[in-house]
């Protein structure tokens, strides 16, 4: 009688033992394990309804900071987090990878013209996931146009997974869109 009495103690205190296992292993683990995102970005346009010669929208684009370190190499010194003065040194290389990436022009029914994009200013963003760039600048069309076709490229090449959140404003009228691979190439009516 005692020997079972003592093989169920062993058996409670080992249960018990795998159990307090179970709880505390995933807090100790290593934070980035637990703490991995997917690959998105942020773009939102927004028309300037009081240009009246052309068509001026004004955009931004928050682009994941670890994304950015990825490809370009933000972290000078190595120690695992960018500052802000690591990406204001980077920041004509980020400006130039992001503005290669995204296309705006007329719409191929309505002439195709092309539309310039002027950068205004570079910030950073605190996300859930994180920090972001946040890319400001301003879409310019030499002539007023009825629809806008964005071409979308961001990080597709080295990681075919990655997502461009899209809003679009105009107005009373708001367009959105997952931007992928497969949808990289969008017409949106303003």
């Amino acid at each position: 009688m005692r020997a079972a009495a003592g093989a169920r103690w062993v058996a409670a205190r080992l249960a018990a033992a795998a159990l307090a296992a179970a709880i505390l292993l995933p807090a100790l683990a290593p934070r980035e394990a637990a703490a991995h995102s997917a690959s998105d970005a942020y773009l939102s346009l927004t028309v300037d309804a009081t240009e009246t010669r052309g068509l001026l929208i004004h955009g931004q684009w928050d682009i994941a900071l670890r994304d950015l370190d990825f490809v370009l190499h933000l972290d000078d010194d190595g120690d695992g987090r960018v500052t802000w003065g690591e990406v204001r040194r980077h920041q004509a290389s980020i400006e130039h990878l992001a503005y290669q990436a995204l296309h705006l022009g007329e719409s191929l029914n309505t002439g195709g013209g092309s539309c310039s994009i002027k950068p205004v200013r570079q910030m950073i963003d605190e996300h859930a996931d994180g920090a972001y760039a946040s890319l400001f600048f301003d879409v310019i069309c030499a002539r007023p146009t009825r629809k806008l076709t964005l071409d979308y490229g961001l990080f597709f090449a080295i990681d075919p997974s990655h997502r461009g959140i899209f809003v679009m404003r105009s107005g009373a009228h708001v367009a959105t869109a997952v931007l992928s691979p497969g949808n990289a190439s969008i017409e949106v009516s303003l």
